[in-house]
């Protein structure tokens, strides 16, 4: 029922929108391409001395799935066709050729991008043909996507690393948790995180009391990086934030502390753009309908699929239009919103062209909180003050 409920819902607005604006879509077909790899690393099991399975990872193809599922009838309504077609790129095969020879046979199409976070770097920097591409990262949360790396062709549906630590940042600022304590390994990725964190910090008047380095061993003569009381100990903090994307320290450091505090970020209390236990605004009617293909729990990455899809077609109904470069206005014009079964209605930042969004905080089996906080203010939309606002100037696509 709350299936038919959606669709009656999203029918009715497309009517409507064609009502007021005249227009309809003449039987035009759009393309979602969702590209992955077939060697993607990330999808390979990784597993400890003693057989477990950390972290396992599942494509996300299926909220892309139920979004083009469920978009059908609205979509026809509008004179709208679709079609999904999944590549699966092969070991030695070239993201950009493929997307450039879908161009060449179907000029209007969408690309889901599901690849390394290289790959997608390329594609940023290679701008293939600027007017007739759109692409949606639905995987990565690297800052550097949203700066020094954007693209005018690059949409963003997964937060950011910024606005998932701010995010943390604000639940400890509204708990006067004002002292934190930051592990983190050497790797590359854990002290990215470890800063984002740091700025965060430092954004909402956090104090960090110390930044200490962990490391993966059983060596004695390193105790005082590998043992969790030792480097715990010697500092007096409210919460530790713990920067670990391997997961092997992390899971033996709660309740394994020098003092008795909570853990938060890569355990424990985390952020996400989506949790399989959220039950507000729709979202178990979501996840239910995500289920069915995904045979398991919905992801932040499936989420981040399904309204990637989502937002396309309701861009293609507002603007009765499938070419790329009409999408692209759509999206970043200031009266595109999507609903996306958190709270409020999302929208895309014309600078950096990522997703503004509610951030969830939960632990492995509940969601806690959801930011922004009351009392945390921006003089246009409170969802900016999670992430890079315009001002920062670490990217600018508005021109």
């Amino acid at each position: 029922m709350a299936f038919l409920s959606t669709i009656s819902s999203l029918v009715k607005m497309t009517l409507l929108l064609v009502l007021l604006t005249g227009q309809a879509l003449a039987a035009e077909t759009l393309t979602i391409v969702y590209l992955s790899r077939e060697d993607d690393p990330v999808y390979l099991s990784k597993k400890t001395y003693t057989g477990l399975k950390l972290k396992e990872k599942k494509p996300p193809i299926a909220g892309v799935q139920a979004a083009v599922k469920e978009s059908g009838i609205p979509g026809r309504a509008a004179g709208l066709k679709f079609e999904l077609v999944e590549r699966v790129l092969a070991p030695g095969e070239r993201a950009e050729e493929v997307m450039q020879a879908q161009l060449a046979n179907t000029r209007d199409s969408v690309f889901i991008l599901d690849l390394p976070l290289a790959e997608i770097e390329l594609l940023a920097a290679s701008r293939i043909d600027d007017s007739d591409t759109i692409m949606f990262n639905i995987r990565h949360p690297a800052d550097a996507l949203r700066a020094e790396k954007c693209s005018p062709v690059l949409f963003h549906t997964i937060a950011s690393t910024a606005m998932g630590t701010d995010a943390i940042a604000q639940i400890l600022s509204a708990r006067n948790w004002q002292n934190v304590l930051i592990l983190a390994s050497a790797s590359a990725d854990d002290r990215t995180t470890a800063d984002a964190f740091t700025a965060s910090a430092k954004k909402f008047g956090l104090r960090i009391v110390a930044t200490r380095e962990f490391i993966n061993s059983n060596n004695p003569r390193e105790r005082e990086k590998n043992r969790p009381r030792l480097l715990t100990g010697d500092a007096g903090y409210d919460v530790i934030f713990l920067a670990d994307q391997e997961g092997e320290f992390g899971r033996y450091l709660a309740y394994n502390t020098y003092l008795a505090r909570p853990v938060i970020g890569a355990e424990g209390l985390r952020s996400s753009s989506w949790h399989w236990t959220w039950e507000r605004n729709g979202a178990p009617q979501l996840n239910q309908r995500i289920r069915k293909f995904a045979k398991g729990n919905p992801s932040s990455e499936d989420w981040a699929g399904w309204v990637a899809v989502r937002s396309v077609v309701l861009a293609a109904i507002k603007s009765a239009s499938v070419h790329p470069g009409d999408l692209r206005k759509t999206l970043r014009s200031d009266d595109f919103t999507v609903d996306m079964y958190k709270v409020g209605p999302g929208s895309f930042r014309a600078w950096d062209q990522q997703l503004r969004q509610p951030i969830l905080l939960h632990t492995h089996n509940a969601v806690i909180e959801t930011a922004p906080f009351d009392g945390f203010l921006h003089r246009f939309n409170t969802f900016d003050t999670l992430g890079y606002d315009a001002p920062e100037k670490r990217c600018n696509l508005e021109n």
